[in-house]
């Protein structure tokens, strides 16, 4: 366990602006003095991000569930004659969005789904297309590093090309999911078909040359150690340090209801989920934004976030499909006055960011 000398070493090189080491993360997911964590994680939120909190007004859309990677961390995916599997329709989309546009203020697009068996790349591009076209001032971020590679995979191109046509159909960023923990070890077990670690990033990568900003995640709380942890979180400090073109990281927990992994592992604790998003912000010293994902999170847990080093606390959402599969807990949508008052109950700001 590591004692508050040890902690208080750290938090002078927290205060000197030193970059925290690998052995600094491995210390700090050791210790057990959360409140001491999360009062240097929200020092150095305070000092980067000033009294501001973000959120948006968006809408969810998950074309497909049918995915031929099955990842045993997954509630969501289908195989394609499953109960429950389904497969949008351009039509169905579009009443999908239009529901959503009912709201005066919704500003963007979240688009993620599932490797389908059969879709073509042309079939995505087809939906990006028909989408900007139809509602050109919505702000739209799709698809993952994972999906960005499965296009490349079945249309036989370079990832770049991809993102070229994307960004060309309406595509303004990309989303962070699909990077899980970015170790071989923990793919290969969970999801080895899919993107590895090095693709992953890659897609990243080429994405941030193109211009298109993009997110990233870490899905943690199943099989991988402290260690992998740390390591997950280095390798996206050293991407940043390469190209500067990530927005926001995301700390996912695991929810392991309806997976495969679901007899073997309990649900991460809130402790863990606080300590977590606390160590995020200390070790990502070039990340600006670090999000508490209401809906994984609970929303509580995600207003008590905001004093652990977390500044965003996603949307409104509209409809979220994912990680309900998984057994989330939280609502499936929150209106904006909700967001509004959730932000400044718990967290007395002076000004909320949209």
């Amino acid at each position: 366990m590591l004692i508050r000398g040890d902690l208080e070493k750290i938090e002078q090189k927290i205060i000197r602006g030193e970059r925290l080491t690998y052995e600094d993360g491995i210390k700090l997911f050791h210790s057990k003095e959360l409140a001491y964590i999360g009062s240097l994680a929200d020092y150095v939120r305070q000092k980067k991000c000033g009294d501001m909190v973000y959120y948006n007004v968006n809408c969810h859309v998950n074309l497909t569930n049918i995915c031929k990677a099955r990842c045993k961390f997954c509630a969501f995916g289908r195989d394609e004659k499953s109960a429950g599997a389904y497969a949008m329709t351009v039509e169905e989309v579009l009443n999908l969005i239009s529901d959503a546009m009912k709201d005066p203020n919704m500003s963007g697009l979240h688009i993620v789904s599932g490797l389908h068996p059969t879709w073509k790349f042309e079939d995505y591009l087809k939906f990006l297309q028909v989408i900007h076209k139809k509602f050109p001032n919505l702000y739209i971020k799709g698809f993952t590093g994972v999906e960005i590679t499965h296009f490349a995979k079945i249309s036989e191109r370079s990832v770049e090309n991809v993102l070229t046509e994307l960004k060309s159909a309406g595509l303004q960023a990309i989303a962070g999911g699909g990077a899980e923990i970015l170790t071989d070890r923990v793919r290969n077990l969970l999801c080895p078909k899919k993107a590895t670690a090095d693709e992953w990033l890659n897609a990243a990568r080429t994405a941030h040359k193109l211009g298109l900003k993009t997110n990233a995640s870490m899905l943690y709380g199943h099989i991988e150690t402290i260690e992998e942890r740390v390591e997950h979180l280095i390798k996206l400090r050293e991407l940043q340090d390469e190209t500067n073109g990530f927005q926001t990281f995301i700390p996912f927990p695991f929810l392991p209801k309806n997976t495969s992994l679901e007899k073997n592992i309990r649900q991460t604790s809130h402790w863990d989920d606080l300590r977590t998003i606390a160590i995020s912000r200390l070790m990502l010293d070039n990340f600006t934004n670090i999000k508490a994902y209401w809906v994984m999170l609970t929303v509580p847990i995600a207003q008590i976030a905001l004093n652990f080093g977390a500044n965003d606390i996603d949307g409104t959402i509209h409809k979220e499909n994912i990680l309900h599969d998984a057994g989330a807990t939280s609502p499936t949508a929150l209106p904006e006055d909700e967001i509004i008052r959730i932000i400044k109950e718990d967290f007395n700001i002076l000004r909320v960011i949209e």
